[in-house]
């Protein structure tokens, strides 16, 4: 598989959790156990958020849907709670750096991410990737990877616009949103009320109940989880951490996970989200923010989909400029 093809790969996966999402909220009755329509393959990258939050169609949330959550294997019990490693991460986020950014700049980010071209088929393969964000969501998201096991191949520096929910050959016109939060309230209890008043553009395809989803008091920390794709000076992401403690539902998953990048850590494990499980995973020891994991479930079954781990994070003038 060549990465053209890669890139090139429709999100019909996307799609079918988009119509499922629109289908709970029209008829909240319908159990969420109902047949998804057969789709297309994923866009490759959507797993681990490509373009920050506009990826989140794996992890919309509606009030009151049940969705199945699984073990990735036979594991001894966890000996922290959620909430307990939340507010551990906190801590951590307290003591880095802060970072600070003109809108005109961009937030660059490496990751190291497992794929696969299938939601739950086909080979896994590991990328690396730097994406350039705009800071003060005045222009494109750009980005560029290569396989882990290619040091020269790099392929060119590409502009990543946002999917059409309601047609996958298409792209939307509008820019993502700002990748720098510098502005976010560093209170939690006023930064939940912040979250709650300024929600995530989901991009729902038409026909969708905007008033249910954006109204769900879930839909704040979807929020929270979109942000931790661009940058958050540390107070104000020990407040998201504080604020992601308050939500009902959350699991830490039992045993060590390692990321992408072999790195011992912690996963929680986030409610509310539709075809499978998003895990936010935090060192095991510093508790500083590692990356996430993504899986599916299909009849009955979990497995990986996607885990990304976070490497490095700067401020740069340009797309294509490196730290």
């Amino acid at each position: 598989m060549t990465m053209h093809e890669i890139e090139r790969s429709p999100q019909g996966f996307e799609e079918r959790l988009l119509r499922d999402l629109t289908a709970h909220v029209a008829g909240r009755a319908e159990m969420a156990s109902a047949a998804h329509p057969e789709g297309r393959p994923s866009r490759f990258l959507r797993g681990w958020r490509l373009a920050g939050a506009f990826g989140l169609a794996v992890a919309l949330t509606a009030g009151g849907l049940a969705v199945q959550t699984m073990r990735l294997g036979d594991q001894p019990p966890p000996t922290a709670s959620a909430s307990e490693i939340f507010h551990l991460a906190a801590d951590a986020a307290r003591q880095q750096p802060e970072l600070t950014a003109r809108p005109e700049q961009y937030v660059f980010t490496e990751t190291l991410a497992t794929v696969r071209e299938l939601p739950d088929s086909g080979p896994y393969q590991t990328i690396r990737n730097q994406l350039w964000q705009s800071a003060g969501g005045v222009a494109y998201t750009q980005g560029r990877y290569r396989p882990e096991t290619d040091p020269n191949g790099w392929g060119e520096l590409r502009v990543l616009r946002i999917d059409d929910p309601a047609d996958p050959e298409k792209e939307l016109d509008a820019f993502q949103p700002p990748a720098y939060h510098g502005d976010l309230p560093t209170d939690p209890d006023e930064l939940l009320r912040y979250l709650r008043e300024h929600p995530v553009d989901l991009h729902l395809p038409e026909g969708a109940d905007e008033e249910a989803v954006y109204g769900d008091e879930s839909m704040a920390y979807t929020t929270a989880w979109s942000m931790l794709d661009g940058y958050v000076p540390p107070r104000a992401l020990a407040a998201l951490f504080e604020v992601l403690a308050r939500q009902p539902g959350a699991v830490v998953i039992s045993g060590d996970v390692v990321d992408v990048a072999g790195r011992h850590g912690v996963a929680i494990r986030m409610p509310g989200v539709i075809g499978g499980n998003l895990d936010l995973i935090f060192d095991r020891d510093s508790h500083v923010y590692l990356g996430t994991r993504n899986s599916v479930v299909r009849n009955g079954k979990e497995s990986l989909e996607s885990a990304a781990a976070l490497l490095r994070v700067a401020i740069v003038d340009r797309p294509g400029q490196l730290p």
